[in-house]
């Protein structure tokens, strides 16, 4: 449980991108969790809507009918990284994995259930929804994005990364378990989990 203690003694959130490069993780996708109309590729950093069928085993973690998959990795402590996205539509969440995944209603979806976090990126507009309360967010619109996580906190911001960084949107909730990093991909859409490791490196 986030505790007021817990808040008050969390660093201060970085203010620079050098800065969040610092608690850069590496997000790989989990196939077991992949919808079966989505594609897998670059190491499993990058998920492309298909339109047709792909050959996946037959598992119980898998999204049955959202275009949508979990991270393999958990996220606790401090975390960041960024995505490249590109097509109509895409949303970068953040989950619990106790979170449905057989049906098509809202408690499998992100941003539509208490079990998850959403950032809606359309071409020209971004929005951020949790338990199926979805808010217009304002910001430059650019293809990447970076998430920064504080669990302890119970802090998500997402930040549009042009030449700067642009915060979107900060969350200050209490997270309860680990969560997992998702993504949903629309029509003609994909999106790729950057290497931000080798740079924060350099």
């Amino acid at each position: 449980m986030v505790t007021e203690v817990d808040v008050l003694l969390s660093e201060p959130e970085p203010k620079s991108r050098a800065g969040f490069l610092k608690y850069s993780c590496e997000i790989t996708l989990d196939p077991n969790t992949v919808n079966t109309e989505l594609g897998l590729s670059e190491g499993r950093r990058k998920v492309t809507l298909m339109n047709q069928h792909q050959s996946y085993s037959s598992h119980p973690d898998r999204f049955t009918n959202w275009w949508q998959v979990l991270s393999r990795e958990s996220l606790t402590g401090r975390c960041y990284w960024e995505v490249k996205r590109s097509g109509t539509c895409v949303y970068i969440s953040v989950a619990y994995k106790n979170i449905s995944r057989a049906g098509c209603g809202n408690e499998c979806e992100f941003g539509c259930n208490d079990q998850s976090w959403a950032l809606e990126c359309s071409q020209n507009s971004f929005s951020f929804g949790h338990n199926n309360i979805w808010t217009s967010i304002s910001g430059p619109v650019s293809s990447r994005v970076g998430v920064y996580l504080d669990h302890r906190a119970g802090i998500l911001s997402f930040y549009s990364i042009t030449e700067a960084m642009t915060l979107l949107h900060r969350v200050q909730t209490r997270f309860t378990e680990p969560l997992l990093a998702g993504v949903w991909v629309g029509t003609g859409s994909s999106l790729l989990q950057l290497k931000t490791r080798d740079q924060a490196e350099l």
